[in-house]
Order: structure tokens, then C-alpha cells, then sequence
């Protein structure tokens, strides 16, 4: 009888054990952390943006990560709620941080009117504020981010707030501006032509103009209930971009399609020294940036050039201080943002890369262990300066700057 009984528990705590590896990902956060759902944080202006904080049960003051994007992280899949940031919050909570995703001004749940790269770039600096004054924060702030989660960074950066510790920066070429002989002010240009990435993506993306807006009166919990029972998410018809980008003048390709206009126009009509450029939420190379930085790229990405500038601009203007120290860069072989989907046989297309795996989530937590906890952990002498992957040979690589010294540079002409 007593063998039955417990075999009849070994059993029952296997199925448990099979059950929990198993759960949901928001199930498994919200055993760990206390969640804050749509909290509304007021910015100078009054404005207020949407914020979801995650942070560690039990008490204590946390080191923050923030990620901010102007990207639904509630959303919709075969009727259950998933988020982008659930994976992210339960890595950074589970290592003893506290984690916020706040979506930037004008898109879903946030008010105000949207602009590309969530300015007015003193937004950073409110949040950053509000953050280090609660009683849960030990008053040092990481961002982390890809994309355009990572691209609002740098102009932020160079505002010198002092929460600000650390930066984790992927795949941010559209938010750079103009440094050293690259001006392509965001990927908008390539060599003073067009880029047309951009006209298919704000066409996806600049629709805040038509959004549902909500009442001022309405509670936390009537938010969290909306986001619960509704996607904010628009559905965009298709359309036919090969045949919609073959077509001149390109200022009418917006409108052709039956997008939004506003930003659209305005940017179209720039020229790459224009003025108006260096008044948004780019970072151009005039602007000081004060912060540790870890800078990832990769070779097919888009501004690969443009951002492994720019490290090297942060590096060489601040040669012998602890700020040049402080900067470190990776160059994988993937697309954009596909860092963490690298495999034993990673692919490009067609294209055999090798096996392009890197241990990001260990890069990324030591690095914020080091800075934002202050955590002996070797972190310097531990990873190079620059870590970079050599296609052909197919292998990581490691070197103290980037180029390689003895570099020859090969003009190509169209």
C-alpha cells in the first residue's frame, strides 16, 4: 500500500513539474513578479504613455530595463493574449530586475499625437524620471531594445540623465542621423538616393491619425480590461509593393496606396543636409553620448555601416576615458533582429552562414549585472572589444577595434 501511495505521488509531482514547464509564459511571470498592468505615466506636456511594469515579488529596490516601442505588446493570436514582452520581462525579472515596456506617445494605448522615434526626445527623460523616484527602483535605468525599441536610444542617451547606466542597442540604423561620411539620416538615404524600406513601413505604421482614442476618466483597471478584450492593432490592406514602389514621382506612392500622408510628405521633401533633420529623434554625431553602450549589428542589416561608425565616432572622440572603454560591438551574420535565431546551420535566404550561435541573453545580462548592479563579474576580461563573424571561413572572431588595422578600403562605382 505505502509502495502504491508513493509511486501514486512520484507520479502526481512528475505531471505537476511536466505541467509548469509547460505553462504559459505570462502564467509562469506572474509567479514570479508583481504586474502593473497599463499604468499611465504623465509626461511634462501632460501626455500620458501606456506602461506595463513587471517587477520581482518580495520587496527590495531593482535596477530597471525599459523597452519602449511604438509596436502593439498586446496583440491577438487564435483568441489567447500574447505580448512581445513577456519572454523579456520574466528573463529580467528572474535575474533581479524590474522590467517596463511603455509604448511611445500616439500609438495604442498612449496619448498624444505620434512622430517617428518617439519624440519629443524629453519623454526619455520623464519616464527615466518617474522610474527612479519609485519605492521599487534602486535608481539605475538599462534600455534594451531592437529595432525601433533601439533606435530612440541614442538621442535619448545624449541627454545625460542621471538614472540612465546602460544601453543595449540592436539593429538601430534608423536611428542615426549623420556621423563621420554617412549621412543617411535614418535610412532615409543611401548615398543622397531614396531608400524606399521606410515608405512601406510608415505606411504600416503611421496610422495614429485614425486610431480609437479613450476617455481621460477611464481607470487602470477599465485599460487593462480593454487590452484584454480588444487589439488595438490595425489591419492594413495588402498591397503589391514591387508594383507600388515602381512608380514616379515617389512622393505620390503614399497617397497611391491610400496611406497616410503627413510624415510621409514631409520627409520625402528633405534633402540629406536639411535642417529639419537634426530636429527630431535622431542622434547625430554632435551629440555627446555619456552612457556604457553595447552595440549590436549585423552584416545584413540595414546602415551595418553607418552604426559600426558610430561606435567607433563614441570611441575615438572619447579616446582614453572610461566612456570609450565602456563601449563594445558585435557584428553576427543575420537579418534584421534574427540575432537570438541563429542556428547550427544558420541561413540568409539560400545562404549557408554556418553556425552563427551566440549566447546573447549572457553578453546582455552581464553586461547590465556589471553596470547597473555594480557585480564583480569580469565582464571586461571576460569578452572582447569587438566580437565579429567572418562569412567564408564562417567563424566568431575578436579584435580590439573595427575595421581591422591594415583595412584596405575598395571604392566600388554604380
Amino acid at each position: 500500500m505505502k509502495n502504491r501511495l508513493l509511486l501514486s505521488l512520484l507520479v502526481l509531482m512528475t505531471l505537476i513539474s511536466q505541467a509548469q514547464d509547460t505553462l504559459p509564459i505570462y502564467y509562469k511571470l506572474a509567479e514570479i513578479a508583481v504586474i502593473e498592468q497599463k499604468v499611465m505615466i504623465s509626461m511634462r506636456d501632460g501626455v500620458r504613455l501606456a506602461t506595463d511594469i513587471y517587477r520581482p515579488k518580495g520587496g527590495g529596490r531593482y535596477p530597471l530595463i525599459l523597452s519602449r516601442t511604438p509596436y502593439n505588446f498586446n496583440s491577438w493570436v487564435d483568441g489567447k493574449m500574447t505580448s512581445r514582452s513577456f519572454e523579456e520581462a520574466y528573463e529580467a525579472v528572474s535575474r533581479g530586475y524590474a522590467f517596463a515596456v511603455q509604448n511611445e506617445r500616439g500609438r495604442f494605448f498612449s496619448e498624444g499625437e505620434w512622430d517617428i522615434l518617439g519624440t519629443p526626445v524629453t519623454d526619455g527623460d520623464d519616464a527615466f524620471t518617474w522610474f527612479a523616484a519609485q519605492p521599487w527602483s534602486n535608481g539605475k535605468i538599462g534600455l534594451i531594445g531592437c529595432s525601433s525599441t533601439a533606435e530612440w536610444q541614442m538621442a535619448v542617451a545624449s541627454r545625460k540623465h542621471p538614472a540612465l547606466g546602460a544601453i543595449v542597442a540592436q539593429g538601430f540604423g534608423a536611428g542615426v542621423g549623420k556621423v563621420g561620411r554617412f549621412q543617411e539620416q535614418g535610412n532615409w538615404y543611401r548615398g543622397g538616393a531614396q531608400q524606399m524600406l521606410f515608405t512601406s513601413w510608415l505606411y504600416g505604421t503611421q496610422n495614429d491619425k485614425f486610431r480609437p482614442t479613450l476617455s481621460k476618466d477611464m481607470t487602470q483597471q477599465d485599460l487593462v480590461r480593454i487590452s484584454r478584450f480588444y487589439d488595438m492593432a490595425t489591419e492594413m490592406p495588402r498591397v503589391d509593393w514591387a508594383k507600388a514602389l515602381n512608380h514616379l514621382p515617389v512622393s505620390d506612392i503614399i497617397h497611391n496606396v491610400d496611406g497616410q500622408q503627413g510624415i510621409y510628405d514631409r520627409m520625402i521633401a528633405r534633402k540629406p543636409n536639411d535642417p529639419e533633420w537634426f530636429k527630431g529623434g535622431l542622434w547625430h554625431e554632435n551629440m555627446p553620448i555619456d552612457v556604457p553602450g553595447y552595440w549590436f549589428v549585423s552584416w545584413f542589416d540595414v546602415s551595418s555601416g553607418p552604426n559600426i561608425e558610430l561606435f567607433n565616432h563614441l570611441r575615438n572622440s572619447a579616446k582614453g576615458s572610461k566612456l570609450a572603454d565602456d563601449q563594445y560591438l558585435v557584428i553576427a551574420p543575420v537579418l534584421h533582429c534574427s540575432y537570438k535565431r541563429a542556428t547550427a546551420d544558420t541561413k540568409v535566404g539560400d545562404l549557408s552562414v554556418g553556425d552563427a550561435r551566440l549566447n546573447y541573453d549572457e553578453l546582455t545580462w552581464s553586461w547590465f549585472d556589471y553596470h547597473l548592479k555594480g557585480e564583480a563579474n569580469n565582464f571586461k576580461q571576460k569578452n572582447p572589444r569587438v566580437r565579429y563573424y567572418t562569412m567564408g571561413s564562417n567563424k566568431w572572431q575578436s579584435a580590439d577595434s573595427f575595421p581591422l588595422p591594415g583595412t584596405r578600403m575598395q571604392e566600388f562605382w554604380l
